[in-house]
This record gives structure tokens, C-alpha cells and sequence, in this order.
């Protein structure tokens, strides 16, 4: 699957997204987990101001976090 499916993906079904998928769909993209404290990990990329607060609910990531990821992507032009 390349970017442009993946992001299609997750615009079209951001509930249920499975935490460990989603995880390594931010390092697909360029995130690096900076730091775990109990079920939340920051992820950064280095051209990127903003970090992700991903929350590990239930085997399941929170759909606000998902669209703070999408919004991301968009705005920093990271489709290809």
C-alpha cells in the first residue's frame, strides 16, 4: 500500500485503527517515537513543529488522533 491509499484509508475509517498499525504508519511517513510514558508515545519528524500524542486505548487509537495526523500530512505536503 503507498502513502496516498494509506491516507485514504484512514479518512475514510479513523475508528477502529488498531494501535500497533497505526504506529508503524507514522514510521512509514517519516515519525520517530521520542518518548513512551505509560499508554501515550510522542512521535516527531524533524521538519515537523508539531508532535503526535498517540494514545494507546484498548488496543485502539483515539480518532482525534488520527485526524491530527491527516491534518499534519496535509499541511506539510507528506502524501508522496
Amino acid at each position: 500500500m503507498n502513502k496516498k491509499e494509506i491516507i485514504n484509508k484512514l479518512k475514510n475509517n479513523n475508528k477502529n485503527i488498531k494501535y500497533a498499525d497505526f504506529c508503524s504508519i507514522l514510521k512509514y511517513f517519516g515519525f520517530v517515537c521520542k518518548r513512551q510514558r505509560g499508554s501515550h508515545r510522542l512521535y516527531y519528524r524533524i521538519e515537523v513543529k508539531e508532535l503526535l500524542n498517540i494514545q494507546n486505548v484498548n488496543g485502539e487509537v483515539k480518532p482525534y488522533q488520527i485526524k491530527q495526523f491527516l491534518n499534519i500530512i496535509k499541511k506539510y505536503n507528506l502524501e508522496e
